[in-house]
């Protein structure tokens, strides 16, 4: 089918001073796509050549207007004061949301256009309209989705998972202990201040580590080493050089089992996860090995870590998280979500064909 994807971001590396985690996992889901012989023609401006002066050549269709489609998919965009609630042409102003009303109005409202809607950030109210909309399918990248929300992970290529090898990846050399990646989102429900304080910063006062990503307020942790944002190839690089991150979520990611990309990024790099215990099915994401319960847990757990770096435990517990990084398995995830299309492209079909 013909699928018009709205998304706000990068299909390359993009640029250092933004955040947009789907460059991890975007551009294989499009590919893997149009593998399958689906057409995808892009809604949103195209950034990769706009901002990061990124030419991806003919490889990938991008359309300003309103072409022919059957199917509506949107990356869900939300309100951000100051950058796409303001007026067109205002400084800073970003279109994404504005753009996205005006694809939902000519699509789904005026044409009936069957519409999917992945919220990967968790910003669709649980009584949105839209979860109750005929025609559209509402998915989010949780283990417990919102009752009638559909199971979309973030996706890792096959290759990448097939071609980990936990023998190499435990004897590679690690200068630090513990590595993070990660923005802070201060001010917003994106806050991981609360994971931060509980399960890093105390870890931070005892073992060699970096915290890469934008932290704008960082005056509770003073021992804290912050190198500000980093662009984005470089995360596997602080990942290759680490023992060990934590997975730190917002509460709302760790009550619905949504685990980030940070996941496999780490993971593929041989840097061991731990995650705290109340992010909801956490065993389903880490062996319980690398389950942690508080500050003092982490630590116990580093220098445990520490004293198998390299050993037989090491190659084991690397190749117990790759082996649950199979959720996350993009042949899985295109499967799941060609169901998704043709469910609501069908529901639609009927629809049309009743009236």
């Amino acid at each position: 089918m013909k699928i018009g994807y709205s998304f706000w971001g990068f299909l390359g590396n993009g640029i250092t001073d933004t955040p947009d985690g789907g460059r991890s996992h975007r551009r294989p889901l499009i590919d893997a796509l149009l593998d399958r012989g689906h057409e995808i023609v892009f809604l949103q401006a195209n950034r990769d050549l706009l901002e990061a002066g990124d030419d991806l050549g003919g490889a990938y269709a991008f359309d300003s207007g309103m072409p022919d489609i059957d199917v509506l998919f949107l990356e869900w965009r939300w309100p951000i004061d100051g950058r796409n609630t303001t007026e067109c042409g205002a400084t800073d102003h970003t279109c994404d949301l504005h753009r996205q009303a005006e694809l939902i109005k000519r699509y789904s409202v005026a044409r009936g256009t069957p519409m999917v809607i992945w919220d990967k950030d968790r910003q669709l109210r649980p009584d949105s309209l839209w979860r109750r909309a005929p025609r559209v399918a509402v998915c989010e990248a949780a283990l417990q989705p919102t009752p009638g929300a559909y199971q979309l992970l973030f996706p890792v290529a096959d290759r990448l998972l097939d071609q980990a090898d936990p023998d190499v990846l435990a004897r590679q050399p690690r200068e630090i202990t513990l590595g993070y990646v990660g923005n802070q989102y201060v001010g917003n429900r994106q806050d991981r201040d609360e994971h931060f304080d509980r399960f890093f910063a105390p870890a931070a006062s005892c073992f060699e580590h970096q915290v890469g990503g934008k932290w704008t307020d960082t005056s509770r942790w003073p021992h804290v080493s912050f190198l500000g944002r980093i662009p984005f190839e470089q995360a596997h690089h602080l990942y290759s050089g680490a023992l060990a991150t934590v997975l730190l979520l917002p509460k709302r990611y760790a009550e619905a089992g949504q685990m980030t990309q940070r996941i496999f990024e780490a993971v593929l790099a041989g840097c061991l996860p731990l995650a705290p215990a109340d992010i909801r099915q956490v065993e389903r994401f880490v062996p319980e090995a690398l389950v942690v319960r508080s500050g003092s847990h982490v630590i116990h757990q580093l220098n445990r870590l520490r004293d198998i770096a390299g050993t037989q435990r090491h190659v084991d517990l690397i190749a117990a998280c790759l082996d649950r990084l199979g959720l996350f398995r993009l042949s899985r995830q295109v499967d799941t979500l060609e169901a998704v299309l043709d469910t609501v492209v069908g529901a639609s079909a009927g629809q049309q064909g009743a009236a």
